[in-house]
């Protein structure tokens, strides 16, 4: 099951924090406490606590980055990037991923019980934002005892989370690889999140957001699913992997799966229902509409940071194309930031980001490397 270059068998571990009266203040003024964060590590934290390194989730990620979890078969979601030799060297670094607060794979979020009422949040869990989500970051990391983060990484929302610790906190970053992301969504990326989260309230079985005890609203999420995962392949990709290719040799002449694309599409719908929970969806998707970092919002006026980039974009990716992370170079040159871009040449669209494995690994263990040892 595992290889030598495999961190192996690992475990979710869980740190709770915010106890009333102490709880977190969030973005929209509301508070939330007390907060659970799920969280796995791999490697060893040095002497120094000079090697940490923090990957963050996509949407539908979580904290089970890398290795088995027990009687598992497939390992966690950036396994071919986490482990010894591998991009995120756990001989060298310290790698910690953490699930957001507003999730459901073991971090507080609407399928949560709510210790006021005994029975789950709902809609009653408040509206959450990225500077939320690194917020309570921030105070896993202090609980770990690290100070300074060697880099913070992210694909897609991971990389807005990047890119907020730089703006949240700058001292507490020494470098940050955002990819295939961007400083705000476009009207056209808040356009297809609300499609979504349409198809998630149109179902009858949403219930308003109180389905928990009833099974929750599986076509509606399957739908958003199916949607979303459009966007993460380019036409090339998809002209590739299915072309028009029927699943029988003719026609059926009937409302059902013809193409292979539309059965690819309806198993992926199917499997993320299996997995994750709709009020989740609904939150974090509106937390990526309301983050922008653009406008100078990444390193105020006046302030200057030392932090270095690494800006990764990939050619064939739609979503969040080229020019919306040439935008963020931009800004961060425009105030004399140490950034590097790159642009590697994939047809695999946005999910380019958890497949082009070779390029993306060239590049950020050089990068790492320089990194690491001037700060040593």
């Amino acid at each position: 099951m595992t290889d030598e270059n495999s961190v192996g068998i690992v475990k979710t571990k869980y740190f709770t924090f915010a106890e009333p009266p102490d709880e977190l203040k969030l973005e929209s003024g509301q508070v939330l406490g007390p907060i659970t964060l799920a969280y796995e590590i791999y490697g060893s934290l040095n002497k120094e606590k000079g090697n940490a390194i923090l990957i963050e989730p996509a949407l539908s990620g979580d904290a089970h980055a890398a290795g088995f979890h027990e009687g598992d078969k497939e390992p966690g979601w950036w396994d071919s990037m986490i482990g010894p030799g591998k991009a995120f060297d756990t001989t060298k670094y310290f790698v910690i991923c953490s699930n957001v607060i507003g999730g459901c794979k073991g971090s507080t979020g609407p399928s949560s019980i709510n210790p006021k009422t005994g029975k789950p949040y709902a809609l009653e869990f408040p509206l959450i934002t990225i500077s939320d989500m690194v917020n309570a970051q921030k105070y896993l990391i202090g609980h770990l005892g690290i100070d300074r983060l060697l880099c913070v990484v992210g694909g897609s929302m991971g990389g807005m989370q990047a890119l907020q610790w730089v703006a949240s906190y700058p001292d507490k970053v020494r470098s940050a690889i955002p990819i295939a992301t961007t400083l705000k969504h476009s009207p056209q990326q808040i356009a297809f999140d609300e499609v979504g989260r349409q198809a998630v309230m149109g179902d009858s079985d949403w219930r308003e957001g109180n389905y928990y005890g009833h099974g929750q609203p599986e076509k509606g999420l399957a739908v958003a699913r199916m949607i979303g995962h459009i966007t993460y392949m380019s036409d090339q990709s998809m002209e590739e992997k299915f072309s028009r290719r029927l699943k029988d040799k003719n026609f059926s002449f009937k409302f059902i799966t013809d193409f292979e694309v539309e059965g690819y599409l309806r198993y992926r719908g199917d499997s993320f229902v299996k997995r994750f929970d709709a009020n989740s969806y609904l939150y974090i998707t509106k937390a990526l509409d309301y983050f922008d970092l653009s406008g100078g919002r990444l390193i105020p006026s006046g302030k200057t940071i030392d932090t270095r980039f690494l800006v990764i974009a990939f050619k064939s990716d739609w979503l969040y194309p080229s020019y919306q992370l040439q935008d963020i170079v931009r800004q961060l040159k425009t105030r004399h930031v140490d950034a590097t871009y790159c642009e590697i040449k994939s047809t695999y669209g946005h999910d380019a980001f958890l497949l082009e494995v070779k390029e993306e690994t060239h590049l950020i263990r050089h990068f790492l490397k320089k990194v690491y040892k001037e700060g040593t």
